[in-house]
């Protein structure tokens, strides 16, 4: 018992910048996308949780082994081996992307914080959310808030709870996960390009390399990149992509069970899933749902928001890094500031959380196939990688991610001048 109790805390040690990103990946607007994936289609997206594991796996290795090898993270790379105008377009599309993702996240940890104390308004919450993360990421030291975002994914484990307090029918979720199904319309079409881009995140490129450098300043004397790190890197990665695609899953699967078969079609926030929940499947599961929004809300905030001034700083050669004190990156901690402060006020001048949702996912599908593209010369580049380059798993995956993404790319534009 001992020896599994030892096993348990030296893999929960080893668990880190992979484990959080992968969970951050399920945010609140993620939460939405695969609710109305759910509500909208039943159970026949169930299959892209499979789908987008590798693929999500893949780009985040190549981008872990970037930050590892090179001691910067993505935008020092691609400042020091390729074009400024690259730099300055990701930067160009990165910061209204995030900044929408971030508000559409507070406004929906608003609105489920007003529903389980409907006297309090929902611009209260979101405005004491807000605070909250703002005065832990500038105070804490990094170490600590790691712990704490390592923790809050914890959370996330109560959607692997909810589908079982509702009866369901077994042989139709195994056919529905391992056997695809394609609806060749607009809707279905437009919510697979919504998973996608939900799930493969540019932001989530740029955080991930620059918390591999986070993490390997707090290494004893800086150890030097050899394979040993490198496996630890990547069971890092699979656990948090796998965790990631398994509550993705989940939340198809309770929306696709409760809510599709109780007649809800149409889901476009995550506190219309939470209330549709409660009649249909009882007080606990509305409940579990809801506090999950708001622990998912804390984790992937701080991502959203590390990622946007990692990239800012980055770009413009400013000190950086959440290990560092305010006053000694006062750029870096006031980028983060501007990137809550806006979002919160996208609240108020008129921007609906789903109009943020949407004009993030054409920015980021957009975005994310030159980026895969990027980061997969990169990773195969000797130059900058040594013989740390990709294999040839790493690329036939990164290409496949890279020609689907480019895709989603295409129908997501296509859906906007058509629809």
């Amino acid at each position: 018992m001992m020896n599994i109790k030892s096993k348990l805390k030296r893999f929960w040690k080893l668990l880190g910048p992979g484990l959080i990103t992968g969970a951050s990946d399920d945010d609140p607007s993620g939460i939405a996308t695969y609710s109305q994936a759910g509500a909208g289609f039943g159970l026949s997206t169930l299959w892209t949780a499979l789908i987008a594991f590798p693929l999500m796996a893949s780009i985040q290795q190549m981008c872990a082994r970037i930050g590892l090898v090179t001691e910067q993270g993505l935008t020092g790379t691609l400042k020091k081996h390729y074009p400024k105008p690259v730099l300055y377009l990701m930067l160009l599309f990165s910061f209204p992307a995030i900044v929408m993702n971030i508000g559409a996240d507070i406004a929906g940890m608003g609105a489920v914080g007003n529903l389980l104390f409907p006297k309090i308004e929902a611009t209260y919450f979101s405005v004491v959310f807000t605070v909250i993360l703002l005065i832990l990421i500038i105070y804490l030291p990094y170490q600590r808030i790691a712990a704490i975002l390592k923790y809050l994914c914890i959370v996330l484990l109560v959607y692997l709870i909810v589908p079982f307090l509702y009866h369901q029918d077994w042989l139709l979720i195994l056919k529905s996960t391992f056997v695809p199904t394609i609806h060749f319309d607009k809707e279905f079409m437009g919510i697979l390009v919504g998973i996608l881009g939900t799930t493969i995140s540019p932001y989530l490129f740029f955080w991930q390399a620059s918390m591999e450098v986070e993490e390997m300043k707090h290494k004893k004397n800086h150890l030097m990149v050899n394979k040993k790190i490198i496996n630890e890197m990547k069971q890092d990665v699979d656990f948090g992509m796998s965790f990631s695609g398994l509550v993705m899953f989940f939340i198809i699967l309770t929306t696709g069970t409760v809510l599709y078969q109780g007649g809800v079609r149409q889901i476009d926030t995550v506190e219309q899933a939470a209330q549709a929940l409660k009649p249909l499947a009882g007080n606990l599961a509305y409940l579990l749902f809801a506090i999950g929004v708001i622990g998912t809300g804390l984790l992937a905030i701080p991502v959203l928001s590390g990622s946007l001034s990692y990239i800012i700083t980055e770009t413009f050669g400013w000190e950086q890094g959440l290990d560092k004190k305010f006053h000694e990156a006062k750029a870096f901690y006031i980028v983060i500031a501007i990137s809550l402060v806006l979002g919160l006020s996208l609240n108020y001048i008129g921007i609906s959380p789903i109009k943020a949702l949407i004009y993030t996912a054409i920015l980021y599908g957009i975005t994310a196939p030159v980026l895969i593209a990027i980061i997969l010369h990169v990773s195969n580049n000797k130059s900058v990688m040594g013989r740390f380059t990709n294999s040839r798993t790493s690329n036939i995956l990164g290409f496949l991610a890279l020609i689907i993404m480019s895709l989603a790319a295409a129908v997501l534009i296509y859906l906007q001048f058509t629809t």
